[in-house]
């Protein structure tokens, strides 16, 4: 028996591939020796998928709850793509490898700071994935970089809304005092006045601008707050609903006012007046009513916005001046200046951009372009004036 089994073995044809190795296959596995250029790139994603995972988890840290679960999640995920390059490298995984410079940067702000530009820039970074490009990713690695995209997004989106009131201020002050306050300047001297002239009017320009924009971000704010207030509902509902008429149940209006379907509406109508409790449809049930959390949140408070503002405007508005504050005049001074404001304007556009989550190069070289185009137009009429008072 033994051997009648041998032989139809031997004869029998060659056995189709198994699963797992078609799978390997598929999922990109090279069957060949990999090539020098490939152990290179490998061991780079190695060592950046590790620095991505730790990063995660020194986030995780410095959150508790979901958030906290999913940032290990996160880690987890990185931790098997890890595990695949580990396994396609073998003998040739060496000593570890240095995180990109990305990365590095990355872990360093997680470990320090652990705030919202750790999560712009880690969104940023899933967004740029090279596993769509590369032959020996696998395809769920492809679609997890996506997904992680995502997830960082949400979850950096409540520290966008945190800032975003207060943030929107400080960015507007800072660029109004570069932009106004240079442009006041190298208007005045371009009329040829002296520089003491020069600086007292960007003195000037300093603390009027920071006032103004601190007081109008003030009552900007203020207001927007007052509206929203004015938008929520209120509890008139829980006093008046068991005097209503049944028959003529006006407290359905209401609710259909605020966006409900009318069934929802009488439902929560009914609810409301006593006359029955359901717990068969989540959707229907009596839930609290309040506003969204992130809606007063995203505003910001008023003080905070007019301090950040005058705070900003301030300190963009004393850049201009500077040269003229050292003792400098003419154009050597309105050089300087320039310089300085332009670097301060590409720093505050790449900030822009890092937690937008786009380009900073391009949101700093945008600041750059409208600032110093102001400038350069207040100048050509500092000029014109200038020649027609002479």
């Amino acid at each position: 028996m033994q051997m009648h089994q041998e032989s139809t073995s031997s004869s029998s044809p060659a056995p189709d591939p198994t699963p797992d190795s078609a799978a390997a296959g598929n999922a990109g596995t090279p069957a060949a020796a990999p090539s020098n250029a490939d152990i290179r790139r490998w061991r780079q994603y190695l060592a950046d998928e590790r620095a991505e995972a730790a990063v995660y988890r020194e986030l995780a840290q410095r959150r508790d709850g979901e958030e906290r679960q999913i940032l290990l999640a996160l880690a987890e995920a990185e931790g098997r793509h890890e595990a695949h390059w580990l396994k396609l490298l073998g003998e040739h995984a060496g000593m570890p490898k240095a995180a990109s410079t990305r990365s590095q940067f990355l872990g360093f702000l997680a470990r320090n700071f652990g705030s919202v530009f750790v999560l712009a820039l880690a969104q940023r970074a899933e967004g740029r994935s090279p596993y769509g490009t590369e032959p020996a990713a696998t395809p769920a690695m492809v679609a997890d970089e996506q997904i992680h995209e995502e997830v960082v997004r949400g979850l950096a989106t409540r520290g966008r809304n945190r800032l975003s009131g207060t943030f929107r201020a400080a960015v507007f002050g800072a660029n109004d005092g570069l932009v106004s306050n240079l442009s006041l300047v190298m208007g005045m001297a371009a009329t040829g006045v002296p520089s003491p002239v020069v600086l007292m009017s960007g003195v000037a320009g300093l603390l009027a601008g920071a006032l103004s924009m601190g007081a109008g971000e003030y009552v900007s704010v203020r207001s927007q707050r007052e509206l929203l207030n004015a938008t929520l509902p209120t509890q008139a509902t829980l006093t008046a609903a068991p005097s209503l008429d049944i028959e003529h149940n006006e407290l359905v209006l209401v609710y259909l006012a605020r966006g409900m379907t009318r069934e929802a509406a009488e439902h929560r109508a009914a609810e409301r007046m006593g006359l029955f409790s359901c717990d068969c449809d989540p959707s229907l049930s009596l839930q609290p009513e309040k506003p969204p959390a992130d809606e007063h949140e995203s505003v910001g408070s008023a003080w905070g916005a007019a301090m950040s503002s005058f705070c900003f405007f301030a300190s963009g508005a004393i850049v201009p001046i500077l040269p003229f504050i050292f003792g400098m005049t003419g154009i050597a001074a309105l050089m300087v200046a320039g310089v300085l404001v332009g670097i301060a304007l590409l720093a505050t556009g790449a900030v822009v951009g890092l937690l937008s989550g786009t380009s900073p190069l391009s949101r700093g070289l945008r600041q750059l372009a409208i600032g110093l185009g102001a400038a350069a137009a207040t100048y050509g009429l500092g000029l014109l004036f200038g020649a027609t008072i002479i």
